[in-house]
């Protein structure tokens, strides 16, 4: 099929090559990720101690779980909303509509984990599952990718994503080519972003902190800041839901398979790396320290949530009083760039509390090991990579005022370094 006309974005990820690559690489590193924090050596770099067989990836019974999983969330999506938002207005001028209910998906999941395990639910026995679990979720996600590459064949022109109209197969199945694959009003990418990845990572964790509670007697200091700083940054971003609908993932992005296994798969296995290195390799951690490590979190997460919802703020008001008096650059679009405030410090102050927040959950893991601070080494060049195409994108659509920008806030992320 001859791809469509219109303007197509340039090849990410070293064009067809590169996506074939990463449609092995990426489920190959989860999967060495998870068998080197069961490992003994906890080895982040050179082979993993041994290689599981078939037996141990594949369960009829993680296979029903996570089928359970996902009609959980899905149903809890389809509950009714606390509020439903517009988002941004598309090609053919129309605005789709989105449930505002993630935070309220993550409470009832709380509620009904929570009465489960006193019915006698063996909440400890899932950090034994995470392996199948993994694979299930790998496969969903392959199968998943497969079906919205089909959806998007017979989607309109105006539906598919510029990123994701190359015409090689492989590229598009890895970018995605529908923008926002619909049935009916449920959204696959806008449920899959913030739903059954993020509320299962916090689910994992638990079960983690349960599980060392039964091998040890109680969880450790360093397990409780790690759930506890986790559960903070998800909680956060569910109850802040409806800023999502304005980001890259949601606005510029097809749905394919990088998305797809991001959301389902690398989030929730990856993510809790963390609580899982902690249960096999237990870090002493003194009262003295763990309070330094807390300060370090609540300095990442004040610059984090204090620019994006300044940001938030002035793309709804820009006439609201706590951005009114912040100073602005005029572009040929008619909306205007802030250049004071935090994003007068830097180009990306979110993605500096961002690092912030990924150093303090990786410290209570000592320094012993690389493995916990893959998720800081990881999330690092994915947040270079991603200002990247955020400058690319911003110049194109905003040519002279972002110019401008760049010459007034010279750096991207971190204050005199980058």
């Amino acid at each position: 099929m001859a791809p469509p006309e219109g303007p197509r974005a340039p090849l990410e990820f070293g064009g067809p090559l590169g996506a074939a690559a990463l449609l092995l690489l990426l489920p190959a590193t989860m999967f060495h990720l998870l068998l080197a924090a069961h490992s003994g050596p906890a080895r982040l770099l050179g082979p993993p101690a041994s290689l599981p067989g078939l037996e141990a990836l594949w369960s009829p019974r993680a296979l029903l779980l996570w089928l359970a999983w996902l009609g959980l969330q899905a149903a809890l999506y389809l509950l009714p909303a606390r509020k439903v938002a517009e988002g941004q207005e598309l090609k053919d001028k129309s605005r789709l509509r989105y449930p505002i209910n993630g935070f309220q998906a993550l409470v009832l999941t709380a509620l009904l984990v929570g009465l489960g395990v006193s019915a006698g639910l063996p909440l400890g026995a899932l950090p034994e599952m995470l392996l199948p679990l993994a694979f299930v979720a790998t496969l969903t996600a392959f199968i998943f990718s497969l079906f919205l590459y089909m959806k998007a064949q017979v989607a309109p022109v105006s539906a598919l994503a510029p990123g994701g109209i190359s015409g090689n197969p492989i590229y598009d199945f890895f970018l995605g080519r529908e923008l926002n694959p619909r049935i009916c009003f449920f959204d696959f990418k806008y449920f899959c972003e913030l739903r059954p990845g993020l509320i299962g990572w916090v689910l994992i964790n638990l079960a983690l902190l349960v599980k060392e509670a039964e091998l040890r007697g109680s969880p450790s200091l360093a397990m409780w800041l790690v759930n506890g700083f986790q559960l903070l940054y998800v909680g956060d971003a569910l109850w802040h839901e409806e800023a999502i609908l304005t980001t890259m993932d949601i606005t510029h992005d097809g749905f394919g398979f990088m998305l797809a296994f991001g959301d389902i798969a690398w989030v929730p296995f990856t993510y809790s790396l963390q609580a899982q290195f902690l249960l096999r390799h237990p870090q002493p951690l003194g009262l003295p320290m763990a309070s330094a490590i807390c300060l370090i979190n609540a300095i990442g997460y004040y610059i984090f949530r204090g620019a994006n919802s300044q940001k938030n703020t002035f793309r709804k008001n820009p006439s609201d009083p706590r951005v009114a008096g912040l100073e602005t650059i005029s572009t040929a679009t008619g909306r205007k760039l802030l250049v004071s405030g935090w994003w007068g410090m830097v180009r990306h102050p979110n993605y500096l509390g961002d690092l912030i927040m990924a150093l303090a959950w990786s410290l209570p893991c000592g320094v012993s090991h690389l493995l916990p601070y893959f998720y800081l080494l990881y999330f690092t060049a994915l947040l270079v990579h991603r200002e990247a195409r955020d400058e690319r994108q911003c110049l194109q659509k905003y040519g002279l005022a972002w110019q401008e920008y760049c010459r007034r806030v010279p750096y991207r992320i971190v204050p005199y370094i980058y």
